[in-house]
């Protein structure tokens, strides 16, 4: 029972939860624009800001390091619709690309950290598998605030997310700023992918961005169910992962939430009374 009241425990399972609810509100519109893999991309991307972040301010301030992961991100996701706009390369091509050069750079700088043992280098390791354990009542107010940012901003631009994700040339040709929109929805995910880093690391937070939208999508053809179900997945696996993690030694509190989505997919695979909807379009 005392584990109930842990307060570490608390802390890590509100702010897992509301990386859950927000990733997993993302999940749906990334899902159905087929852009999952760009979360992939993102967060791979993110990992030589925060290093180069840590180099130049020689500190680990929360604050600091999330500000070189956003702008890494934004560097990568900028260069993605760059080379998609200007050239013939295919989205899966570049994605791959981007991925690999900018982690790989990533994993070269960390080497560097080496040289300045007052930054422990090791402790960067915690942006590649996550480590929610070590939340500070700081970095949990930020992933809170940022959170509740995110889900507004969902609210307030329902409308336009919705034509965005189902029909780009008709919002175009019906007077909405398709691209500003998709600027605006693109932000999000990258500050999504920024806030989550600590919890499920570089490597597994795609799958944050994935599962839970793959999973609601089995349930409902409906926008708005999907998008609660997904970010209702999303919490109940980090709440299940943090508590599990919790419980046993030597647990890892990312790869653990990560394995909890991907049962809840399958099930949702396996169990969802009318799983062939996935033969039938999304509505609003």
């Amino acid at each position: 029972m005392n584990i109930i009241f842990d307060y570490t425990l608390l802390m890590v399972i509100v702010g897992t939860t509301m990386l859950g609810i927000t990733a997993g509100a993302l999940s749906s519109f990334a899902f159905l624009r087929k852009q999952s893999l760009l979360g992939d991309a993102i967060s791979h991307a993110a990992l030589p800001g925060i290093v180069l972040a840590c180099l130049v301010t020689h500190q680990k301030n929360p604050y600091v390091l999330m500000s070189g992961a956003g702008i890494a991100g934004a560097i990568g996701t900028g260069f993605i619709y760059l080379v998609l706009g200007h050239t013939a390369i295919k989205s899966d091509t570049i994605l791959g690309v981007v991925l690999s050069v900018f982690f790989g750079f990533g994993l070269v700088l960390i080497s560097l950290l080496k040289k300045y043992p007052s930054l422990q280098a090791g402790s960067m390791q915690k942006f590649l598998f996550g480590n929610a354990s070590s939340f500070t009542t700081q970095e949990l107010h930020i992933v809170f605030m940022i959170s509740c940012l995110v889900l507004l901003c969902i609210i307030l631009l329902w409308k336009e997310f919705k034509l965005l994700s189902f029909d780009r040339d008709f919002a175009h040709n019906a007077g909405f700023a398709t691209n500003r929109i998709n600027v605006v929805l693109t932000s999000l995910l990258v500050i999504t992918i920024i806030i989550g880093l600590q919890t499920v690391g570089v490597i597994l937070m795609s799958t944050m961005l994935i599962a839970p939208g793959a999973a609601a999508r089995q349930w409902t053809n409906r926008l708005e169910r999907m998008v609660i179900l997904s970010g209702t997945f999303g919490a109940i696996a980090c709440v299940a992962g943090s508590c599990v993690s919790s419980m046993f030694a030597h647990i890892p509190t990312g790869p653990t939430i990560v394995i909890f989505l991907s049962i809840i997919v399958f099930v949702s695979l396996a169990c969802a009374p009318a799983r062939s909807i996935h033969k039938h379009k999304v509505v609003s």
